[in-house]
């Protein structure tokens, strides 16, 4: 009988041994697994860019809230486009006036990317699974707090 030595298969999804970072094919087939997060980044700097040009902040550039125009109630996205347009100019203490909650939201979109575009230069699976229920809960009670608090007379600091 022989002695074979075989290297060991590598896991599903994990890197190849003797490759540093990246895990199949090399440069070319990193780009190509980078193809929808770029889309995103690109699509994402695109209307940011158009939103700083355009100011939203006159009237008939951009249509009326639909929920702010059938209830007169403020949803918890109201002012979020003025908030981008702002942070775009560089203001970062109007943004953070016209709506708290989109600025609160921002780092998390960030992390959630980033993690998105990592594991797809790595070649690895996406989570499908974002966070424990409890903190998803957690996020959708602050975002009808929110909701609520801004329409009431006591919370109109938080109004846009």
């Amino acid at each position: 009988m022989t002695d074979e030595r075989r290297p060991a298969l590598p896991s599903p999804g994990g890197p190849l041994p003797g490759r540093a970072g990246l895990s199949r094919g090399g440069a070319a087939a990193t780009a190509s697994r980078l193809l929808r997060p770029g889309a995103v980044l690109l699509l994402t700097v695109s209307a940011v860019s158009y939103v700083a040009a355009v100011d939203p902040n006159e009237a008939g550039h951009y249509p009326t809230c639909p929920f702010l125009a059938l209830t007169g109630f403020q949803c918890p996205g109201c002012g979020s486009m003025r908030t981008i347009h702002a942070l775009a100019r560089g203001h970062v203490q109007e943004a953070f006036g016209l709506n708290v909650l989109t600025m609160a939201m921002l780092p998390l979109l960030a992390f959630f990317w980033l993690r998105w575009a990592r594991a797809c230069a790595l070649d690895r699976p996406v989570r499908t699974k974002v966070a424990h229920p409890a903190l998803i809960w957690l996020l959708f009670g602050t975002v009808v707090a929110f909701w609520v608090v801004r329409n009431l007379p006591f919370g109109s600091f938080l109004a846009a």
